[in-house]
């Protein structure tokens, strides 16, 4: 039966490393805030940003918070937008996803300064994170390498395969997974034999938006399984893309659904601040 990932705990201790980080930043009177705009009011988007604010409040940066309505029009967000990366206090700038259809996600994530892009999204830092040279990097992917090396998992000579092939999760994931030695497959809605690929991995990392779509079936008996998907099922319960009931018997270890991969996005958006704070954001 395999070892449950605890990501609750994982992401409270890399937030309390942070607090002591920030206060000693503070004392050498280095300090920063994180600038948070949602349009619309989404009410899974508003949960995200009261979590990032209640964060930075426990690590002991700043938050400005920017609540604007649905119907905002495109240049008003990019004035925004151009408006927080002349602010020399704001360190960090995260526009909340999805946006509403008239706005280009695309336009919004150019228009972040790289050494403000704490999501790590724009192509700067995309490619920064690709040949390994300074850069934030993305929340999630980072914060799963971080659940995997605090659980004691080796990753060096391993076989990972990441099922999806997203600009947020799926491909830096990859990246990153290489960059720790391990030899990697991107698996996809095209690839053939899935199953059988799933099969063949030691780490298994899921992320394809799919209600409990991996069962036993993928997975290979001791392998590691990180499930990165987040839905509601019939009964309105929490799951993710993993069946997790049926998994854990095969598995060694294996993130659950509330619980896991998420609270491990925010430590690293205020890991992503606190480098910001420090002017240094090599990942």
């Amino acid at each position: 039966m395999a070892v449950i990932i605890d990501g609750k705990q994982i992401s409270q201790q890399i937030k309390d490393e942070l607090k002591l980080k920030v206060e000693k930043l503070k004392a050498e009177g280095k300090t920063g805030a994180l600038a948070v705009i949602q349009v619309g009011d989404d009410p899974a988007s508003s949960v995200y940003v009261r979590n990032k604010k209640n964060a930075c409040a426990y690590i002991g940066i700043g938050s400005l918070a920017y609540e604007l309505p649905e119907d905002t029009a495109e240049e008003e967000l990019l004035a925004l937008i151009g408006e927080l990366n002349g602010k020399p206090e704001v360190k960090g700038i995260l526009v909340q996803l999805p946006l509403p259809g008239h706005i280009s996600e695309d336009k919004v994530i150019k228009a972040i300064r790289p050494e403000k892009d704490v999501d790590g999204f724009h192509p700067q830092s995309v490619g920064a994170m690709a040949i390994g040279a300074p850069g934030f990097l993305p929340c999630t992917p980072a914060g799963i390498i971080q659940l995997l090396k605090r659980s004691g998992i080796e990753l060096e000579g391993k076989r990972c395969v990441v099922v999806g092939r997203s600009n947020i999760v799926g491909k830096p994931m990859a990246l990153l997974m290489l960059r720790e030695n391990a030899t990697v497959t991107i698996a996809h809605s095209r690839t053939k034999d899935l199953k059988g690929l799933c099969k063949q991995a030691d780490i298994l990392i899921v992320a394809i938006g799919k209600p409990q779509f991996i069962g036993a079936e993928y997975v290979k008996e001791g392998a590691v399984v990180i499930d990165v998907g987040i839905h509601r099922d019939e009964n309105n319960k929490l799951c993710g893309d993993v069946k997790f009931d049926e998994v854990k018997e095969l598995a060694s270890a294996i993130t659950p659904v509330p619980g896991g991969v998420g609270p491990m996005t925010i430590a690293m958006l205020m890991h992503n601040c606190v480098q910001g704070i420090e002017g240094d954001r090599e990942g």
